[in-house]
């Protein structure tokens, strides 16, 4: 069976990472945001599965499965967030927030 080389994936993974930050810097929709922190979070996970593929150990599929439970918690938090966010402020613009300064 042939197998993706790692210097491959691990490209695929920091092109996924690339995206997801300039996507997290450009964008000012919150669920954007939250989508490209979601992306990186992915890229992340890649990175650990090629590298423990390479090295024949479950070590990076663990990982990826703690990564899989930090996004499922901050997706949690964050669309609650989200909502409260809206809420208050009628809109899901990130520079919205600049109201909230004491």
């Amino acid at each position: 069976m042939a197998s993706v080389p790692m210097e491959h994936a691990l490209v695929l993974a920091a092109v996924l990472f690339a995206l997801g930050l300039a996507g997290l810097l450009v964008r000012r929709n919150i669920i954007f945001m939250l989508m490209c922190l979601e992306i990186m979070f992915n890229a992340a996970g890649l990175a650990f599965v090629a590298a423990g593929a390479r090295w024949a150990q479950a070590d990076g599929q663990v990982m990826f499965m703690m990564i899989l439970t930090v996004a499922a918690a901050e997706v949690a938090v964050g669309l609650a967030l989200l909502l409260g966010f809206y809420h208050h402020f009628k809109t899901l613009d990130a520079d919205a927030a600049e109201g909230m300064r004491g």
